[in-house]
């Protein structure tokens, strides 16, 4: 900002002049997304209490989760699905590797997060595929958490037993 702000009005003409920053490591001619230097994409899943960690490259498909293979990982067929559904919406499935690292919750609260994980990474890899993933839903943190024991009550929401004698 070479120009002088003196006021207000300055300050506006000057920022709307300025253009627009790029976040590192992404140019905003060529439309690539972030990549580490071994060409992968990184992105943070979550899902209840479940954490993901989840690394994109190109690949054959292969679905690493806690160095153990998906199939081995989540043996429940639904799950499986659950966690390959951004790569089958957005068109890249046996496109990509995905190595994830996954802690807490149970294997249904980690596979949304696995999900959460590969949509989000999908997209830093390629931010195109953003308007496909979005309207899916598969960018959106699912908030549904367990509600918490309240004082007096035996569970969240359980009252005791009445008793009218």
């Amino acid at each position: 900002m070479a120009d002088e702000v003196k006021n207000f009005g300055d300050l506006k003409t000057t920022l709307i002049k300025a253009k627009p920053a790029t976040p590192a490591g992404q140019s905003a001619a060529d439309g690539e997304g972030k990549r580490d230097a071994q060409g992968r994409a990184y992105a943070t899943g979550r899902r209840k209490d479940a954490v993901a960690r989840v690394w994109v490259k190109p690949g054959t498909g292969k679905i690493t989760i806690n160095s153990r293979d998906e199939t081995i990982y989540f043996a429940r067929p639904v799950l499986r699905m659950i966690v390959r559904q951004p790569l089958v919406a957005a068109g890249r499935d046996g496109q990509f590797d995905v190595v994830v690292t996954v802690s807490g919750g149970g294997l249904s609260g980690q596979a949304g997060a696995v999900r959460h994980g590969i949509s989000r990474a999908l997209v830093a890899y390629e931010p195109a595929l953003r308007a496909v993933l979005k309207p899916g839903g598969f960018l959106t943190r699912d908030p549904r958490a367990v509600e918490r024991k309240k004082y007096g009550r035996p569970k969240a929401r359980r009252s005791f037993q009445f008793s009218k004698r």
